[in-house]
């Protein structure tokens, strides 16, 4: 698993390498292993499209040698995709003004990774779904409970948001953006009860989710990050190192046991 890169496309080939995974020309190396990006690809880092680029080449040479490759959308893609599509068009809201422009800008948005954006990059990004369950595991970006109001299953979440994402509904787009955004649903005093909720619905014994850097959970700086986040009783497994603010790009081998 591979948590929130953000634009630092290098970083992460250096950590798919150590990983035995690709190779110096950053080619597929990992044979039949299975690799699972959580999302946020883009934005706050130089080269968004770049990460995007690299993982789509990845995916048929894994599965040319027997392994795969897969990536679900983060917040940041349905910025990017939002920010492509409607621009500074306005949302109606209550709340002031409110634009995929003005959310792309505030959060980190880079008109490099814009002006390189080609229709097969949206066309892809727009197909990846939203959860997955793997081995057990319930994959996801965001920590948060939001994802059960489009539906009670994956195939239903995933259906309900690619349905949005392939039309021109701006009001519903702005809905998946604000949901992808809420968080830390598994802490606290009722964090473990809401992760267990999420799994006795969705299925799986443990949630694994990227959006929320570990350093912000932990009150720690992330360079002293080394390790993905396990907790809510061990039903939550956080793996966003914060790549983009100076933390380690994570690659999670499943099922993760921490050290003693």
């Amino acid at each position: 698993m591979v948590g929130d890169v953000h634009g630092h496309r290098d970083a992460l080939a250096d950590a798919l390498r150590a990983e035995g995974l690709v190779d110096d020309d950053g080619k597929w190396t990992g044979a039949e292993d299975r690799v699972w990006f959580l999302g946020d690809f883009t934005d706050r880092g130089p080269d968004g499209v770049g990460v995007i680029d690299l993982v789509r080449d990845l995916q048929p040479q894994a599965a040319d040698a027997g392994g795969s490759v897969q990536m679900l959308l983060g917040n940041h893609e349905i910025l990017l995709l939002g920010m492509y599509h409607f621009g500074d068009r306005p949302v109606p809201s209550d709340f002031g003004p409110r634009s995929f422009a003005r959310s792309w800008e505030i959060n980190g948005g880079l008109l490099s990774d814009q002006d390189r954006l080609t229709p097969e990059h949206i066309e892809w990004l727009t197909e990846r779904p939203l959860v997955a369950l793997v081995d057990e595991h319930l994959l996801m970006h965001s920590d948060t409970l939001e994802y059960l109001d489009w539906g009670s299953d994956l195939d239903s979440i995933n259906t309900t948001v690619q349905e949005i994402l392939n039309g021109s509904d701006l009001e519903a787009w702005w809905e998946v953006w604000r949901r992808m955004t809420t968080r830390y649903a598994f802490r606290g005093p009722s964090g473990e009860e809401n992760a267990q909720r999420l799994l006795d619905t969705l299925g799986g014994e443990r949630i694994v989710h990227g959006h929320s850097v570990i350093a912000d959970q932990l009150g720690i700086h992330p360079t002293q990050i080394e390790d993905p986040y396990l907790y809510a009783g061990g039903k939550a497994l956080g793996i966003d190192g914060g790549l983009f603010v100076g933390g380690p790009c994570l690659v999670v081998k499943l099922p993760f046991v921490p050290a003693d």
